[in-house]
């Protein structure tokens, strides 16, 4: 039985290793190898997570989902790249179904108002081989502003599952809420709001 068991388990090391390295394959280290073109954003692999304090005890978190958007992307001539992205708010979740409601009222995002916020890049400044900050304007709650995002490029290949290429990026970003007019509980629960964002976007042919 033992015997059996190392046999299994070698065999299934044999199949992650595998498996790991045809995925690995996949996705190419040097965004100068990564295809250009337009591409779409892939919403079930896209979230847009937020975090803030909570009353000095504890730090916050939900996320919105249901993404959408363009990219065109220029890997030789990364400053030409764009990034046009669509939020709807109704899709915010937390761990409190109340919270995740009162998120969605008049006295936070409005969302029968303001269904959406919206990300439309005005400049896009490379940092090193693999990462960049993406300006652009940024609305919110009705209120537009300019913010920055601090990119950085993750992967990009064919995907084993739809045998789509993707593209894949990690974005972080802080902005104060009472910027856009969202004030509520300030300054008791934090007025800057740390965003991360998993952006994965697939191309178009």
């Amino acid at each position: 039985m033992f015997r059996s068991f190392l046999t299994t388990s070698a065999a299934a090391s044999v199949l992650l290793a595998v498996t790991a390295g045809a995925v690995s394959a996949q996705a190419p280290t040097q965004p100068a190898d990564v295809q250009g073109g337009a591409y779409q954003v892939e919403p079930g692999h896209t979230q847009v997570g937020f975090s803030l304090l909570h009353l000095g005890f504890s730090y916050y978190s939900g996320l919105f989902s249901n993404v959408s958007g363009s990219l065109t992307l220029d890997p030789k001539t990364p400053s030409a790249s764009t990034l046009n992205v669509t939020i709807p708010i109704a899709s915010v979740q937390t761990t409190s179904d109340k919270l995740t409601g009162e998120l969605k009222g008049e006295q936070w995002f409005d969302a029968a108002r303001f269904p959406n916020a919206t990300f439309t890049s005005t400049k896009v400044t490379p940092i090193g081989k693999d990462r960049a900050t993406v300006t652009g304007n940024l609305t919110i709650h009705g209120v537009t502003r300019p913010e920055t995002l601090k990119v950085r490029f993750v992967g990009a290949g064919v995907n084993p599952l739809d045998k789509k290429y993707t593209v894949g990026f990690e974005a972080k970003a802080t902005i104060n809420r009472s910027d856009f007019g969202v004030k509520m509980y300030v300054p008791y629960v934090s007025d800057a709001v740390e965003l991360r964002i998993a952006g994965a976007f697939e191309r178009q042919d």
